[in-house]
């Protein structure tokens, strides 16, 4: 049984990506040190796959912790998740972003060389391209100045790991998210921000819930059709297990080069407003919003064209916007 550290294991994406590890029969090591999410999420993870992950409550910063860490610890690949993701908070924290998000990969880096451990797999994210010049994005999209520190720490990350490919014999596959969304069919995982949410969706759900007074739009005068952003917004099952074929094209030795990068998305734009309407069909409830001005950061629009994932990476998205939103629904009832 092949063993897989997977850092961020209890975050959103994190632990979507650990069930689906433990589904393929891969042993999951788990690190995380609870900046944005709760124990409890081990223990659903268990209930709902039958398997206990073995789990490490590691701050990734501390530089000899995880030497430690891997000096006790033999493994066969690494999918990083652990970094904080949220682009307003970048802006106004740009330095706990570069700590968080820079430091920690080349710690990570540097202990898999020592252990000529040479499988890695990269959250990135399609904050790379900026506001792209052509719909959908390719990867071949250039790969513009970031538009938050956020955005920059995912650049400079896949930066370092294509340097480290070439200098250290590294293998990597770098996916970039579009916007993931949704939760487990069993609502016993999906997003639960600590604090007030940074993404849509749980702002959505949230406010549905009564927990929020009301959802901010924030612009409504992109030059889009409704006048909201445009974003591809992704099921994170589906995008949970991108990362197993991609897993498993590095095991395998099947990738064709030593750094890879692949969109992952469904190709299709939704609009804010469309998102709204979306859930308020599927929940059958009225949303509370209002627009409001533009946040720091963001862009008019972005989604993927997924050819080369299909084609290349060999997975395609199976679920659509309307069950995502479902099932974050359903998981936001069970709160």
């Amino acid at each position: 049984m092949k063993k897989i550290l997977v850092t961020g294991g209890l975050g959103f994406i994190g632990s979507h990506t650990v069930v689906e590890l433990q589904n393929a029969g891969y042993k999951a090591v788990i690190i995380d040190n609870l900046y944005n999410t709760k124990m409890d999420v081990l223990d659903n993870i268990v209930s709902i796959t039958g398997v206990q992950p073995e789990y490490h409550c590691i701050d990734l910063r501390d530089k000899k912790v995880v030497q430690d860490f891997f000096k006790k610890n033999s493994l066969d690949g690494v999918i990083h998740f652990a970094a904080s993701k949220a682009v307003g908070e970048s802006v106004e924290k740009p330095l706990l972003y570069y700590e968080n998000n820079i430091s920690t990969l080349v710690y990570l880096l540097q202990e898999m060389k020592r252990q000529k451990l040479s499988n890695f797999i990269f959250s990135s994210s399609c904050t790379v391209y900026g506001q792209a010049e052509e719909l959908p994005i390719t990867e071949n999209a250039p790969v513009k100045p970031a538009e938050s520190p956020y955005g920059n720490t995912k650049q400079i990350g896949e930066e370092i790991i294509k340097e480290t490919c070439n200098a250290d014999g590294l293998k990597a596959i770098a996916l970039r998210y579009f916007n993931p969304i949704g939760a487990h069919k069993s609502a016993k995982i999906g997003e639960l921000p600590l604090g007030i949410p940074q993404n849509l969706i749980p702002f959505i759900t949230q406010t549905a819930a009564g927990i929020r007074k009301e959802l901010s739009v924030f612009g409504d005068d992109y030059a889009t059709p409704d006048g909201t952003a445009i974003r591809d917004y992704i099921h994170v099952v589906d995008l949970a297990k991108a990362h197993i074929t991609a897993l498993e094209r590095l095991l395998d030795n099947r990738n064709k080069k030593d750094f890879e990068v692949f969109n992952i998305g469904t190709g299709k734009g939704s609009s804010v407003l469309e998102v709204i309407d979306a859930f308020e069909k599927v929940s059958n409830t009225k949303l509370h919003y209002k627009i409001v001005g533009r946040r720091e950061g963001d862009i008019t629009a972005a989604y993927a064209d997924t050819a080369l994932a299909n084609d290349e990476l060999g997975w395609k998205h199976e679920k659509t916007l309307e069950e995502a939103l479902l099932s974050a629904w359903k998981w936001q009832l069970k709160q």
